[in-house]
């Protein structure tokens, strides 16, 4: 069962801004990517749902969080069928995010009052999320789907639409910029966010401060 009633989800993804993105598949290396991401000043992190087993890495995280990190609001990424998403949240997920928009998965997550981010290409397709009761919806791939530019045209006939991108959101002054003068609400990031490099070489202060670093240009780009 969730932890965080959705409302509080969604108002926190708004409040932050940054969504970091990430899949390690040893417990113990995860954990210590969560307390990164967490100390660098995130509060709300998505695992995606890759590799064999990574239900049980999902299950040892959210434990770790609600003992340690009780601020913490863990979700799940890359979901793209209900039976899967309601394995996670029986878990524990906060959150469900998918690279494309599912109607299924959907009714579940409007039934049992948990945030769902589909992936949506078009206005199309956030024009029928928002009719499934997503609040936010994340474009992806954000790049190829038009970037800065397509946000900025959605926004223009549909102004109540919240807009996450994930894919093609850099660490730096100029790409935070582009996405929060488009206007979209929050950014998902993950290996501009959360390196290869770092994690191998077990660098996490530095993963602690990319985050704080993003945080600040968002809060920045934002006034």
């Amino acid at each position: 069962m969730a932890r965080f009633k959705r409302l509080d989800v969604l108002n926190k993804m708004v409040e932050s801004g940054l969504v970091p993105v990430f899949y390690i598949p040893d417990v113990e290396t995860a954990i210590n990517v969560v307390k990164a991401c967490y100390n660098g000043g995130a509060r709300v992190l998505e695992m995606t749902n890759r590799g064999d087993g990574a239900i049980h890495i999902f299950r040892e995280l959210e434990n770790y969080c609600k003992k340690e990190l009780p601020e913490a609001i863990l979700g799940v990424g890359s979901i793209v069928d209900a039976p899967t998403a309601a394995m996670y949240i029986a878990d524990g997920a906060n959150f469900i995010v998918g690279p494309a928009l599912d109607r299924d998965t959907a009714y579940l997550c409007n039934s049992r009052k948990i945030p769902y981010m589909p992936g949506c290409g078009s206005a199309t397709e956030i024009h029928e999320a928002e009719r499934l009761g997503v609040e936010i919806c994340k474009i992806f791939p954000g790049t190829q789907v038009g970037g800065p530019d397509f946000v900025k045209a959605v926004k223009g006939p549909c102004p109540w639409t919240m807009i996450m991108p994930t894919g093609g959101v850099d660490s730096t002054e100029e790409s935070i910029n582009a996405w929060f003068k488009a206007g979209v609400t929050s950014v998902g990031m993950g290996s501009k966010l959360i390196t290869k490099e770092l994690v191998q070489k077990k660098e996490f202060g530095a993963v602690s401060e990319n985050v704080k670093k993003v945080l600040e240009l968002i809060k920045k780009a934002r006034t």
